[in-house]
């Protein structure tokens, strides 16, 4: 443990009280993985911690837990308790404390997270989480219906844990999922969209498709099972558009932006699907109908601005088949910028390879020479915003352009030239073709 892990908790020996480290960070430590955050349980009451410490925050006191301060160290410490009733299948009535370990870890989720530890007394395993990690298991503590009713986002986070240790699901425990997956619509978007996130991320966004087999996405993210049910009979497809969508998933890194896109990135062909007289899907217009909704289901989980405005721009360019012309290319970066303009290709890179073979190797062949084209013009400095334009609205307004949209208009058309030809690029070839638009 960190040494001040180890100095929280002979602190609270010291001064007669139980304490453990507890919960997500033994069960990483067991699996050599390194914890996000050390967390401790003792008998002592959040105020007998208060005194105990120099620097404390009161984190959540109705809860029983006060964040200590120790070293370059931060370190919630929780009082044992015990869990009231719940009632909204959220948030326990009422939070009693305990003096008893046993009754602590009984109301966590899982028996991989109810685990303790201190260097004294060693490991306290009192629900089989050790052999459960060997198993490779996720099984609930206790009476799966009883902890899932208790907070139905534990349905949730039973398969993000799933996929992020790569651990199968108890039969029982699965079975409760099934059952009260519909109780998740208790619980907010905020939160629903914490454990998607970390189970995307994770080294097994695929597990998308146990999320669905188990009835969660039906509350959770209603669309995706409408591509799970659209086929794609086209020559360019070997899977449905679900299946499609999983396999896309597993060709691009654990970036939120990029694995949120190739969720995302055919949700509209549901919508937009026809059937030619030769039994041929087409699917046109799905990319912008796609941006629309992308926009609004990342609306919904409460996503950030710029994450919507960037999983957005990327849905709505992902079927642009640009040709390798710089030209073309330059138009392109003035519209998304070199970062995106690159998450970009690694978005077309992965729905290719989820694809079938037929015409596989040209459309990577494109894809490898528009990024060759990319690195030209970034390696040349070509200009392909305003930003980097020889002349700008104020040289305009000396040549007697005047305030207003007309500046812009311009100075737009001052680009467009330059991204046809960036040798144009200077003040005084501009300045020559500005007044030519006087």
């Amino acid at each position: 443990m960190p040494p001040s892990v180890n100095m929280v908790i002979d602190s609270l020996h010291a001064k007669g009280f139980e304490a453990y480290a507890v919960g997500g960070c033994v069960r990483d430590t067991i699996l050599a993985r390194e914890p996000d955050d050390w967390d401790i349980t003792t008998s002592a009451s959040p105020q007998q911690v208060k005194e105990i410490f120099d620097r404390t925050v009161d984190t959540g006191l109705e809860h029983g837990t006060v964040t200590v301060l120790a070293g370059s160290g931060a370190h919630e410490v929780t009082t044992y308790r015990i869990d009231g009733e719940y009632e909204d299948g959220r948030h326990p009535k009422e939070v009693v404390f305990t003096s008893s370990l046993a009754e602590d870890l009984r109301r966590r989720d899982f028996t991989i997270n109810a685990m303790a530890y201190n260097n004294e007394e060693g490991l306290v395993d009192l629900f089989d989480g050790i052999r459960d990690l060997q198993r490779k298991v996720i099984r609930c503590v206790g009476n799966p219906t009883e902890r899932f009713s208790e907070d139905a986002l534990r349905i949730l986070r039973a398969l993000r844990f799933s996929a992020q240790l790569g651990f199968k699901l108890d039969p029982a425990t699965l079975d409760a999922i099934i059952a009260l997956a519909p109780t998740l619509e208790k619980i907010s978007a905020e939160r629903i969209r914490v454990e998607l996130n970390k189970l995307l991320i994770s080294k097994r966004p695929e597990y998308m498709e146990a999320v669905y087999e188990a009835g969660i996405t039906k509350i959770v993210l209603p669309e995706f099972d409408e591509l799970m049910k659209t086929p794609q009979n086209n020559p360019h497809h070997c899977y449905n558009v679900g299946e499609h969508t999983i396999a896309a998933l597993q060709h691009v890194p654990a970036d939120p932006i990029l694995r949120w896109t190739m969720l995302l990135h055919d949700i509209a062909k549901p919508a937009c699907r026809t059937t030619d007289e030769a039994g041929i899907d087409h699917f046109k217009g799905h990319a912008p109908a796609g941006e629309k909704m992308a926009k609004a289901i990342l609306r919904r989980l409460k996503f950030d601005n710029e994450t919507i405005r960037q999983v957005a721009a990327l849905i709505r360019w992902h079927d642009c088949r640009m040709a390798p012309e710089k030209p073309v290319i330059r138009r392109i970066l003035n519209k998304l910028g070199p970062e995106l303009f690159g998450k970009l290709m690694i978005v077309q890179e992965a729905d290719t390879m989820a694809k079938s073979l037929y015409q596989r190797e040209e459309t990577l062949e494109r894809i490898g020479k528009v990024r060759e084209c990319v690195r030209e013009i970034l390696d040349n400095g070509d200009c392909f915003m305003l930003k980097t334009l020889a002349v700008s609205g104020k040289d305009l307004m000396e040549l007697g352009v005047p305030k207003g949209p007309k500046i812009g208009e311009c100075l737009n058309a001052a680009l467009e030239e330059v991204m046809k030809d960036p040798a144009k690029n200077t003040k005084e070839y501009l300045t020559e073709y500005v007044k030519t638009l006087l």
